[in-house]
């Protein structure tokens, strides 16, 4: 007899009855054909330690009427149990009737036997069972693998996107006068915001887990327009001109356009790249209207860009510089309280006010070192002696 489709090894087939005649004569029967490994059980409590052992068993056969555990009690521990859930389990009774056979099916029963049995029924009955079971554990085990991978595969695009995320924002960041930790820091102060800010009416509906993560995902690409403005203009350490100003602000337009061509690239909308475009191009609005690009105000400035507002210029404040120190928290925490309702939406602006301690803490967590100031101004040196 060839083995059962997909079974690479003997199947294991536990028989459970009370009575040793039955416990012999079954045994011996599934044995002559040395297709099976055998294992019995004379009592529920025995049954339910040998399926419940590591191997578990391919198949049950098991008695009904049994002293202690019933047989139906059995196979409902079993049916109830992660680990022995998916073993068939053919009753075997003496019990004929169609509400027996019924009651046996629909607790999870894969056959039902009654007896005296049939030997060419019982072997037939136990090969078609195992090959169900067989077909059933592939695609189990086939499920399982596309599951991993498919999880193995988002990781990775995770991955890739982070990568590039900061790639971009480095490679803005090289040519101004920022560090790279102002890229950690303001990722960090928005999701400090959001967390904060997720179950206040006028957010909720915008803040949920999703967004919170694509927030802090998108945020290093607030200033990615910057690499578009000319080095004597971006590295000017005084008062721009007005004309230079208008230059200058045009790096939120090139940075939303950058991201957007990025997006058309890809030929299709990406959650993090929505956010990052709001991001880019309004995070120098202000609440009364009197920011840039278009001089947006109140709550038709994206809500993504509000925050970032609130988180930008809160670094650029406490931040030293290569042509500056930064001021103390305290002196950032009362000109960002002056500008509630000016420069910034009021309710993120309390909201910041709250969670200050929290914005000093990653300050300092990634603070700019003396090393980091001090490779920036050899960067700008270089760059702008090669013009």
């Amino acid at each position: 007899m060839p083995r059962p489709f997909g079974l690479a090894h003997k199947p294991t087939i536990l028989i459970v009855d009370d009575t040793p005649d039955n416990l012999l004569l079954m045994s011996n029967l599934l044995r002559e054909s040395d297709q099976y490994i055998i294992k019995a059980a004379n009592n529920g409590e025995k049954a339910l330690r040998i399926a419940q052992a590591d191997p578990p068993p391919d198949l049950i056969l098991l008695d009904i009427m049994m002293p202690g555990i019933s047989g139906h009690e059995v196979a409902r521990i079993l049916k109830a149990a992660p680990a022995t859930r998916d073993i068939p389990i053919i009753f075997l009774t003496a019990m004929a009737s169609t509400a027996d056979e019924t009651q046996g099916l629909e607790m999870g029963a894969a056959d039902y036997i009654t007896k005296p049995i049939s030997p060419p029924v019982v072997l037939a009955r136990v090969d078609t069972q195992l090959k169900v079971k067989a077909a059933a554990d592939f695609l189990r085990d086939k499920n399982d693998y596309l599951e991993q991978e498919v999880a193995r595969r988002t990781l990775e695009v995770m991955a890739i996107q982070d990568v590039t995320i900061h790639a971009m924002a480095s490679l803005a960041e090289t040519r101004d006068n920022e560090t790279g930790n102002h890229i950690r820091r303001t990722q960090h102060y928005i999701k400090v915001l959001a967390e904060h800010l997720r179950d206040h009416p006028r957010f909720r509906h915008f803040l949920d887990d999703e967004t919170i993560k694509l927030l802090f995902k998108s945020a290093p690409l607030h200033d990615i327009g910057k690499i578009g403005i000319p080095d004597r203009i971006l590295l000017k350490p005084g008062r721009f001109t007005p004309e230079e100003f208008e230059i200058m602000k045009t790096h939120t337009t090139l940075g939303r356009d950058a991201i957007a061509h990025a997006e058309q690239q890809l030929g299709m909308d990406v959650g993090f790249l929505r956010l990052a475009k709001e991001i880019a191009y309004g995070h120098q609005e202000k609440w009364d209207g009197s920011g840039y690009p278009e001089g947006k105000a109140g709550d038709d400035i994206p809500i993504s860009a509000r925050m970032m507002a609130v988180a930008d210029v809160y670094d650029a404040l406490i931040s030293r510089r290569v042509y500056k120190e930064g001021m103390s928290h305290d002196e950032a925490l009362h000109i960002i309280r002056e500008g509630r309702a000016t420069h910034f939406d009021p309710d993120i602006c309390d909201a910041f006010l709250a969670c200050a301690e929290q914005f000093q803490h990653i300050a300092a967590q990634f603070a700019d070192s003396d090393h980091d100031i001090a490779q920036k101004a050899a960067a700008l040196q270089h760059i702008a002696g090669s013009h």
